[in-house]
């Protein structure tokens, strides 16, 4: 089989004759654009979370239909994760990229412009379906525009660090937005990222077709929608109902059953979805692994972190958002030094579990948070840990999940990433949820529950009982991939395209 140059992988030099230099430059554009349309996607997680007491009081819906603000996008989005991988390796990249732009941004004018709650609900909705199609599309475009070792671990030093810290940004943009326009601009504000993102695809962008023989597994593609609908699905109500709902048990059930029978399918299907050789590498498999632990971690440090810093420390919402900066650049920079640096010399083995390890210890300080705590001393130290931590976890294990996997599975192993991602966001929320409501609970037995002290204290109980856990699924995670990852440094397959995501 004959051997293919750096140029022929990369779509952008593939045309009309671009010199190395060019085509190097324009590499680094395509970065740009697919970092813009990821931050779109994975700001929308959390975005619309600050803004949502506004929209609440402007369209009048109660409060148990709020979580379905967000549950609506998170359904879609995680069911049909998958389908929309396959799609963009069935139909090319760039159209899937450009179709899911579109449909991003017409969806999020659509929730701007709600003029009721059910409105709203269909428009988060359509957002998630969008972005099931755009978000395996951009990293598969990122596998296959990058092919150098050395460029390939800084784009996904940035790509990683979006994927990992866009929560967080999302929180500022939120409340930048809903303090100086309205909370309608929470949404708005895709259309003027699509446009960007949009036009950069339309120019720089050529389109790519790996499966071209490949069929589309339809019985495959209903067993994994609907079992990851239900496990996210059952999840979500275990926020609302306890655990003994047959709304909670009930789906957990059927989403086991029913992906169990799609595992079952893919061994026997002759064009499996989610070929099962893509799941069956140690460190891709660990990487994977990494990436739902890792979501499910994170949700400990955004969701009652906010709580404690508005409901305890009396910050605004912008306020709140700057507050997590911190963390931010904490976790850009080691982003890069992990990726480029520590997993080229050290190995997923060593780099992995150390950021789990790090992110363990910022979450286990992080608990000594009080009534009459202050930001500097018990939240910003223990914030930069955490994203130290993760910045060592995140972008090296979302290089290593799609690492030596096939051109024509590009599409479908990106969106098990971030398939991975969103569930372990989901199952994070609804278990810390639960967890911190039942502390919460404990503490109040016994003593005077009018008493504002002891109200008080039995908030900041929830939430340092949510950290605890955070810590512990982190520590998981340290376990699990210094188990699982393979020593020495990850090769190169010379016969896979591009080597190497909430």
């Amino acid at each position: 089989m004959p051997q293919k140059s750096l140029t022929d992988n990369a779509p952008e030099s593939a045309a009309a004759g671009t010199t190395p230099s060019a085509a190097s430059s324009r590499r680094w554009w395509i970065l740009a654009v697919v970092a813009l349309a990821q931050l779109m996607v994975v700001l929308d997680a959390t975005i619309v979370n600050i803004a949502l007491p506004s929209a609440q009081a402007d369209l009048h819906f109660s409060d148990g239909n709020r979580q379905w603000i967000v549950t609506a996008y998170a359904l879609a989005f995680a069911s049909l994760l998958l389908l929309g991988g396959r799609i963009a390796d069935l139909f090319g990249r760039k159209p899937a990229f450009l179709v899911g732009i579109v449909g991003f941004a017409a969806a999020s004018a659509l929730g701007g412009a709600a003029n009721g709650f059910e409105m709203l609900v269909v428009a988060r909705a359509l957002q998630g379906v969008f972005g099931a199609l755009l978000a395996p599309a951009a990293l598969s475009l990122l596998n296959t525009t990058f092919t150098d070792a050395r460029e390939r671990a800084r784009a996904f030093s940035v790509y990683g660090a979006i994927a990992g810290a866009g929560g967080a940004v999302g929180l500022l943009l939120g409340g930048i937005l809903t303090d100086a326009l309205d909370w309608r601009w929470t949404l708005y504000v895709n259309v003027v990222i699509a446009v960007a993102a949009f036009a950069g695809g339309w120019l720089l962008l050529s389109n790519r077709r790996d499966a071209t023989t490949a069929k589309l597994d339809v019985p495959g593609t209903i067993l994994v929608a609907g079992g990851l609908f239900s496990v996210v699905y059952g999840f979500s109500n275990a926020e609302t109902h306890d655990w003994g709902s047959p709304l909670t048990w009930g789906f957990l059930i059927a989403g086991g059953m029913l992906l169990a029978a799609f595992a079952w399918w893919q061994t026997r299907a002759a064009h499996p979805l989610l070929p099962l050789r893509i799941l069956l590498d140690r460190n891709r498999g660990a990487s994977f692994l990494a990436v739902l632990i890792s979501g499910a971690g994170m949700f400990g440090v955004f969701l009652f972190l906010t709580y404690y810093l508005q409901l305890h420390l009396g910050f605004s919402p912008t306020k709140t958002g700057v507050a997590f900066l911190p963390m931010v650049g904490a976790l850009m920079v080691t982003a890069q030094l992990g990726t480029t640096v520590l997993l080229p010399r050290l190995g997923p083995k060593t780099v992995i579990p150390l950021g789990f390890a790090i992110a363990t210890a910022g979450m286990a300080w992080l608990t000594g948070i009080g009534v009459g705590s202050s930001y500097a001393s018990a939240v910003l130290p223990q914030l930069v840990v955490i994203g130290v931590g993760l910045g060592l976890v995140m972008p090296p294990a979302m290089q290593l999940a799609t690492g030596g996997v096939a051109a024509e599975d590009a599409g479908v192993a990106s969106a098990t990433v971030n398939a991975m991602q969103q569930v372990g966001g989901s199952v994070g929320t609804a278990l810390l949820n639960t967890l911190a409501a039942s502390a919460a609970t404990d503490y109040l037995s016994g003593r005077d529950p009018s008493s504002k002290l002891v109200q008080a204290q039995a908030t900041i109980e929830s939430y340092t009982t949510a950290f605890w856990w955070s810590a512990g699924f982190f520590a998981a995670g340290a376990l699990i991939t210094l188990v699982l990852h393979r020593r020495g440094v990850p090769r190169q397959d010379a016969e896979a395209a591009p080597v190497v995501h909430m």
